[in-house]
Parts: C-alpha cells; structure tokens; sequence
C-alpha cells in the first residue's frame, strides 16, 4: 500500500512533471506564435503615449509595442515562478524572490531620497545648490533656521557608523533618538485616533429616541455594543477569579473577541484572495487572452 503513490521527488513523477511542462511550453508558443497572446500595442494622442487594443491596432491607430510586451512576458513569468513554490522550493522562485526583494528596496530607497531627504533636508541647508539640479521651482534663499536641520544630517551621519566594527557604537546615540521620538509621537497619535475615540464612540445612549420615536434597532445596536465592549474588559480584568457571575461575563468577553478575530482575519484573506484574483486575471486575460476573444484587451483578440 506504500508503493501506490509515489514520492513528490521521485524519477516516475518528474517525469510527469517535464511532460507537462513541456506540453505547457508548446501551448504557449502556439498561442504566441499563431495567437499572438501576450502582444501589447501603443498609441499616441497629443505627443502621450498609451496602451491600445488590438482592434485599434487592426483599425490602424495604434502599432505593436515590443517593450511592453517583453514586459508581459516577464511578468507572467515571474508569477508563475512565484506560484511555483507551491510545488516545491526551486531556483525559479528563489529568482523571483531576490528580483522582488531587489526591486523593492531599490525603489523605496529612491522614493525616500527624492520626497524626503532632498526637500526636507538638503534643500533647507542648501537651497541654491538643489535648485540649479533637483528642484527649479523652489527658493533659492535659506529660512532663518536654516541651520537646525544640521542636526538630522550630522544624526544621519552617525548612523552610518553602524557598518563599522569599531565605531558601531556611534550609530547607537541616533538610534536611540530616532526610537525615543518615533515612541512618543505614535503615543500620542494612537492615544487620540484609536483609544479615546474608541472611547467615545462607546459612549452611546441605550435607549434610542428620535422625534418622539423609540428607535428599537437603534437601540439594541447601542446595547450590543457596550454589552461587547464591557465584557471584553472583564476578560482582562485579573484582579478577580474569573467564576461565577464573573467568569460567565469573561466567557461573553472571549467569544466578542474571537469573532472580532475571526473577522479581522477574513478581511485580511479576502484581500489576499483579491490580490490573487488579480493575477490570475493578468495571466489569462493579458497575457493568455483566454477571458476576452474579442480583442478588447491591450493585445490581440
């Protein structure tokens, strides 16, 4: 009975796997080839330039863009290289993992420099020089206090210490700054936008009336609520042994907080499987051309 299914890394089994590929890579040159899936058209309107449809390209406003589709290309096989670590881990996803990862901080870094260290440090300390290069529009003349954003430089300075053996030790003083302030500012900020006015959306009247009306679904809403939101607290009130009266209320608080779990986690994967949905549209729609035969897409129908 051991021997019914073979093991995921066997020789029959790898087999299967190349001939499906290969049966896989054969359809995808026919339909490049015959189809021509994947293929992306441009056109141009008021000197800009933008995506067109094939039926543009046959009705002669728009031509065939090579880029953009080597662009698609790339990204289906990056997706399905992504997708195919659901088999196993393999040089192909590990490819597309460092590109991500790659890309990413490159282009954080980039976006970081251009809309944070260029207008909120150097073009403070030395306006005129941004100005001739970075940024023409702005003024040329220093503010007054100028020279307190040589603190953050000389801070930034010190951080880059850390990739020193010996003076990594620098690089702790702004750390610790950086720490410090980013605690007490996001204190007060959750203080004000999450626990007071959690606090005072929960201060709801119970019985509801309106123009002389008993506003009964109103009501019980407003009663739901603080009944949730007190027994949630008794759950992590300690100080008394959770029995009795008490230890019934705590049960109430526990099934609150796993349906408000329960939900957050829900919303999480629902957008999660919206993302997923998304890919699978690209890789059959823009790039396989398999949901729209009519040639509405950015390609051929």
């Amino acid at each position: 009975m051991t021997d019914a299914l073979p093991h995921p890394e066997s020789p029959r089994l790898s087999k299967v796997w190349a001939v499906l590929w290969l049966v896989f890579g054969l359809w995808l040159l026919y339909r490049a080839v015959f189809v021509g899936a994947g293929s992306s058209y441009v056109t141009e309107l008021n000197g800009r330039v933008s995506g067109a449809t094939y039926n543009d390209a046959l009705a002669g406003q728009a031509v065939y863009s090579f880029p953009r589709t080597l662009g698609v290309w790339i990204a289906a096989f990056l997706t399905l290289s992504v997708f195919s670590f659901l088999y196993k881990d393999n040089p192909f996803y590990k490819l597309a993992e460092s590109i991500f990862v790659g890309v990413s901080a490159a282009y954080y870094m980039v976006v970081g420099f251009w809309t944070v260290m260029v207008p909120s440090l150097l073009a403070k300390i030395w306006p005129a020089w941004i100005q001739s290069w970075a940024v023409p529009g702005m003024s040329p003349v220093r503010d007054e206090t100028w020279w307190l954003y040589l603190i953050p430089l000389v801070l930034g300075f010190m951080l880059l210490w850390r990739l020193s053996p010996k003076g990594a030790w620098i690089a702790r003083w702004p750390l610790a700054f950086i720490i410090g302030s980013t605690a007490g500012i996001r204190l007060v900020g959750f203080l004000q936008a999450d626990f007071l006015s959690q606090i005072r959306n929960t201060i709801e009247p119970v019985v509801v009336v309106e123009a002389g009306k008993f506003e009964f679904w109103t009501s019980v809403q407003h009663l739901l609520l603080v009944v949730c939101v007190l027994a949630s607290l008794v759950y992590f009130f300690f100080s008394i042994e959770h029995t009795g009266a008490v230890g019934k209320i705590s049960q109430v608080g526990i099934w609150v907080l796993m349906i408000t779990f329960g939900a957050a986690f829900g919303y999480t994967v629902m957008g999660r499987i919206a993302l997923l949905a998304i890919r699978f549209e690209f890789l059959f729609d823009d790039w396989l051309w398999l949901i729209d035969p009519a040639g509405n897409r950015t390609g051929i129908g």
